[in-house]
């Protein structure tokens, strides 16, 4: 009986278990894969005729043909025909055709949103949690104190949010 990993489900090895050299085998082209993971595209349902070795995909919601009972997983061309990873929650991988990352939220995919609590370029916040609306002015008579007033106030938050500095 073979014994699985409990995250990635890659197999394990068993004392004097036969053919040892499969199931390492199986568990390194899992692990190609999903070291610093990478995707053509994401949401095909039909495996591409000619994929190239090492390149990877994310299946669609409804597979065909080899891909089928493999929804939303990692699927990986490899010497040995195609190999596939269950996503889990916290996944990330790179999307080539759009250009940014993809993570795996624990309920499905989540493409091109980065979930932060600040953003900092060089050491420095540009952008941070958000601040209260800042209100229009009213109008009335003395306009120019409000418009200085209501930009007072957008230079504050422009510089709380570290996109102007101080």
């Amino acid at each position: 009986m073979v014994e699985y990993s409990d995250r990635f489900a890659l197999p394990l090895l068993s004392a004097g278990q036969a053919q040892k050299e499969l199931y390492h085998n199986e568990a390194i082209a899992a692990l190609d894969l999903l070291g610093h993971a990478s995707v053509i595209s994401s949401g095909l349902s039909s495996p591409p005729s000619t994929p190239t070795l090492g390149q990877c995909w994310i299946v669609g919601a409804s597979p065909t043909g080899a891909w089928s009972g493999h929804a939303h997983a990692l699927a990986g061309w490899t010497g040995g025909g195609w190999r596939f990873v269950a996503p889990r929650a916290g996944m990330i991988v790179w999307d080539e055709a759009n250009g940014y990352w993809i993570h795996h939220d624990g309920s499905g995919w989540v493409s091109g949103v980065l979930t932060a609590s600040s953003l900092k370029i060089g050491g420095v916040q540009v952008v941070g949690n958000q601040i209260a609306a800042i209100a229009d002015p009213t109008g009335g008579a003395v306009i120019d104190s409000e418009a200085r007033t209501a930009i007072g106030f957008v230079l504050e938050a422009l510089r709380a949010h570290g996109l102007i500095s101080t």
